[in-house]
């Protein structure tokens, strides 16, 4: 693996570490300086950065990642002030993005998403160069930096009315699947909560799984064969969706809206939850998936499902299961997409819960929560 050095403002790192990791990095030191605000300049103090350069230096470190995010000047300074490659976490998201993207709307979403950051830091290197500076771009060399802002903005808009004709086939797809009579159920959650891994024991699939970080970019939709051996079998779609992640900007969710349609028009949301995280952590990106949600305006049927219950004992499923219950006042039903494990009790609730969905869309209940 490459090394790689951390830069933060507090202890709060595990996540940017996986995130470094899982893009093929080795976080082989974390510099931290506890500052409520971080350095207009450099991000952290100058007395730090002397100190991180001399690491820089004598580790021969080439790539350096920000636990937050860097304005652009602060981006330029600190590049220039280590002579390494700097990313900060949105930077960081955006290259695994574009290291996951396989299928054309994907890979369309993270080319918008990227031209979408680097337009604040192109503006900057045009400033810098009209300064009298000779700026280079994300480690590219030197060029006419105007003129790649121009070409920015027309990329832009290209790459808008692209996915704008790809949204509008997918929603003749989603009206036909609608008239056939399917239901649509919609998995969702924080990254790596085993979503890919539910859809496929839901459906008798071999979606490909990987145990990284955004395996899954575009939305992949099956059709379930069967939930267990009593109930009837209904017409159910499960798309599998992107993973949740804590503190994006709205204009990189925005960037990959076609998967999270799929949540918005879902008749029923399985929420997928990692058993195996500490409870802090679980029901912190628990909060956050739901909030993710609820900014989505819509108000669908949400089951949360505890899954990777293989890896913990009874005792702490219980204690996980009721405090999901207490405090999101949701259904929290214990499973394993690896043994299978209570993967019927989920076809049942959901069975349950889309009939109910699709009755109160016709006015005739009102759906309990």
């Amino acid at each position: 693996m490459k090394k790689a050095i951390l830069l933060s403002l507090n202890d709060n790192t595990s996540e940017l570490k996986d995130l470094a990791h899982s893009l093929g990095f080795e976080i082989v030191k974390e510099f931290i300086q506890y500052r409520s605000v971080p350095d207009s300049s450099l991000y952290m103090g100058k007395g730090k950065m002397e100190e991180i350069k001399k690491f820089v230096e004598e580790e021969k470190i080439q790539q350096a990642f920000v636990n937050g995010k860097l304005r652009p000047s602060q981006w330029f300074n600190i590049e220039k002030f280590l002579g390494i490659t700097v990313y900060d976490r949105i930077h960081l998201i955006l290259e695994i993005f574009a290291d996951r993207a396989r299928r054309k709307e994907a890979m369309l979403q993270v080319k918008l998403a990227r031209l979408r950051y680097e337009r604040p830091f192109v503006r900057e290197l045009i400033h810098r160069a009209k300064a009298g500076e000779h700026p280079g771009f994300m480690a590219g060399g030197e060029y006419q930096v105007a003129d790649y802002y121009e070409m920015i903005k027309r990329q832009m808009r290209k790459l808008k009315k692209e996915l704008e004709k790809i949204r509008k086939e997918r929603e003749i797809r989603r009206e036909q699947r609608r008239e056939k009579g399917f239901y649509l159920v919609s998995l969702a959650g924080y990254t790596n909560a085993g979503k890919s891994s539910l859809l496929n024991i839901l459906t008798g699939e071999s979606v490909r799984i990987e145990e990284r970080l955004f395996s899954t970019l575009s939305p992949t939709t099956k059709m379930v064969k069967k939930w267990n051996e009593k109930m009837e079998i209904m017409p159910v779609l499960v798309t599998d969706t992107v993973g949740f992640i804590q503190d994006l900007p709205h204009w990189l969710v925005d960037a990959f809206h076609s998967t999270l349609e799929e949540i918005e028009l879902a008749d029923v949301v399985v929420l997928v939850v990692d058993a195996s995280d500490e409870i802090d952590v679980m029901m912190e990106k628990l909060s956050v998936s739901l909030k993710e949600i609820a900014q989505m305006h819509v108000h669908p049927k949400i089951i949360v499902a505890l899954n990777k219950i293989d890896l913990v004992n009874k005792e702490e499923i219980r204690r996980k299961k009721r405090e999901i219950e207490t405090h999101v006042n949701k259904k929290c039903i214990p499973i394993s997409s690896k043994t299978g494990e209570n993967i019927s009790a989920i076809g049942d609730a959901v069975n349950i819960a889309a009939r109910m969905q699709h009755e109160a869309d016709e006015g005739e209940i009102i759906i309990p929560e």
